[in-house]
């Protein structure tokens, strides 16, 4: 019986490949067998019929002859009449192939069409480096020590001794991919994987560098200088691009991720860009008033106490706080009093003191 593959799809005889296209994509998240409510059937069906309609001469003798025109002597659809054991090269269809590749995760197809595979990126690294909180407010430069791979300095990153070149890649012939036959539910697929031998590129050394043996890359003990900026807090985030591992055969080197670990310190405490301190002062200025030396992160500075302060009063020294490490400028220190109450006092002074309650 024949089947109406426009039906299927739900669009009219003259659609555009581009409508066709846009359906076939509703009907196949539509029916997906991975999905809640999928129907396989419905999803192979659909694809059948995009593998048709999508194909200018398939879709002519499709129009001439529907799905039974193999019978009429025109030849067939190549296997879309039947899917379960079939074996189905896709080459020439790429539309279908990036969707299909979508869903299944790999590339289909066989010949002809090879998909240029994606530089290889190393690896990101995490370390922690500690400072201290006045290098955290004023900033500073550190020396970072760690362990990571880099290009191999023998052969320059290709994996050959210096001596010897670099070849086709035996297995893949030079395309960097290889086919393989995959079960799906729609049978059994050629599709192109990366080549195990030469990572995709194409090409192997002649013969493989006696330091990296062959991978282009070694492990090294790497020391370098790393501005700190000031203003940074504890847990802060530095990303250095490129001071990562390096990628095997010339790829992209991946980045060092800096965690800021702040050293706590006993004078002082960090509340956003402000600093927090506490001072005890004399019972005689809290209740005259005067002036004491406050130490601050740019040393030390006079704060003026008026008369009558009270314990847990909080006074305020702009600017001599954390820099803001956006738009210039610093927080502010906020000094928090305490009274320095005398343990003893002479009679004379605790006469004086009871005649305040007259």
């Amino acid at each position: 019986m024949s089947k109406d593959y426009y039906n299927i799809l739900g669009v009219e005889k003259g659609a555009t490949k581009d409508e066709i296209k846009k359906a076939f994509r509703k009907k196949a998240h539509q029916h997906h067998p991975d999905k809640a409510g999928g129907d396989e059937a419905k999803f192979k069906e659909a694809a059948e019929a995009y593998g048709v309609l999508s194909d200018d001469q398939k879709r002519e003798q499709y129009d001439q002859y529907g799905t039974t025109f193999d019978q009429a002597g025109a030849g067939g659809f190549g296997g879309f009449n039947g899917f379960q054991g079939v074996n189905f090269d896709f080459s020439g269809m790429e539309d279908l192939q990036d969707i299909l590749g979508s869903m299944f995760g790999g590339g289909f197809g066989g010949g002809g069409h090879t998909r240029k595979k994606q530089q290889a990126r190393g690896q990101d690294i995490e370390k922690n480096l500690e400072i201290s909180f006045s290098e955290a407010v004023f900033g500073t430069e550190k020396t970072v020590e760690l362990y990571s791979h880099i290009v191999c300095n023998k052969c320059g990153g290709n994996g050959a001794e210096p001596e010897h070149g670099m070849k086709t890649c035996s297995v893949c012939s030079g395309k960097g991919e290889t086919q393989v036959s995959q079960r799906t539910i729609f049978g059994q697929f050629l599709t192109r994987q990366v080549c195990d031998v030469c990572s995709g590129h194409g090409e192997q050394p002649e013969k493989e560098c006696t330091k990296c043996h062959g991978a282009g890359i070694s492990r090294e003990l790497r020391k370098f200088s790393v501005k700190i900026p000031a203003g940074v807090d504890d847990g802060g985030i530095m990303r250095l691009s490129g001071q990562g591992e390096a990628a095997s055969r010339g790829g992209i080197t991946g980045d060092l991720f800096l965690r800021i670990r702040v050293e706590p310190d006993s004078k002082f405490e960090r509340r956003g860009n402000n600093i927090i301190s506490q001072i005890a002062i004399p019972f005689k200025i809290a209740v005259l008033g005067g002036k004491v030396l406050v130490e601050t992160v740019d040393g030390e500075v006079d704060l003026k106490i008026p008369a009558g302060t009270e314990p847990g009063s909080v006074f305020r020294l702009r600017n001599k706080g954390v820099p803001y490490t956006r738009g210039g400028g610093r927080g502010d220190h906020m000094v928090e009093v305490t009274i320095d109450v005398p343990k003893k006092i002479s009679k004379k002074q605790k006469k004086l003191l009871e005649e305040f309650d007259e």
